[in-house]
């Protein structure tokens, strides 16, 4: 999170998040690849990897887009939504992917399937469906985000912000 939060300072909030929900649509992609006998290693991990990295870059963009329009009275109140948000929006999807998750790996154990399998088939379309419902959170961020420009990390202009009180905005060469 700490890398992320200087990222977003560095390239702006937009450029962090689309990375950052690439890295977790691959994660699941390849979760939702894994095989019945998954070595650690070679299967999980990487996944894992994707995730983690995806994820922190992912929050800090959304806290910092969710925040940036809150007015300094209203920022306490902002926050406390988004953060009640981010809780009731993930129950809620996990409720939703684990019944489906559920039901698929009921119809397989019912068709025939050993319970491994059927378990691992019904993660699978879990992880399916969360990547896909991820690919469609990059598709809008795609559209509605503008690119920000690139704010300066040099020593000097570092000074002149501070004197100024607000970000100075350069170009992204």
């Amino acid at each position: 999170m700490g890398a992320a939060s200087l990222l977003n300072m560095r390239f702006g909030a937009r450029a962090t998040l689309v990375p950052g929900l690439i890295s977790i649509a691959l994660g699941l992609a390849l979760f939702q690849r894994a095989p019945v006998d998954a070595k650690y290693v070679t299967d999980l991990l990487p996944a894992m990897l994707l995730l983690g990295v995806g994820g922190g870059l992912f929050f800090a963009a959304l806290m910092t887009l969710a925040m940036s329009a809150a007015t300094q009275e209203d920022s306490g109140l902002m926050s406390g939504l988004v953060n009640t948000t981010q809780q009731v929006g993930g129950a809620l999807g996990l409720a939703v992917l684990a019944t489906l998750s559920a039901t698929h790996s009921d119809n397989l154990l019912a068709s025939g399937d050993s319970t491994a399998e059927a378990l691992t088939g019904g993660y699978h379309l879990a992880f399916a469906i969360g990547g896909g419902l991820v690919v469609a959170a990059l598709a809008l961020a795609l559209v509605l985000l503008r690119p920000e420009p690139a704010i300066a990390t040099d020593p000097a202009v570092e000074t002149e912000r501070e004197r100024v009180g607000e970000p100075v905005e350069v170009s992204a060469s």
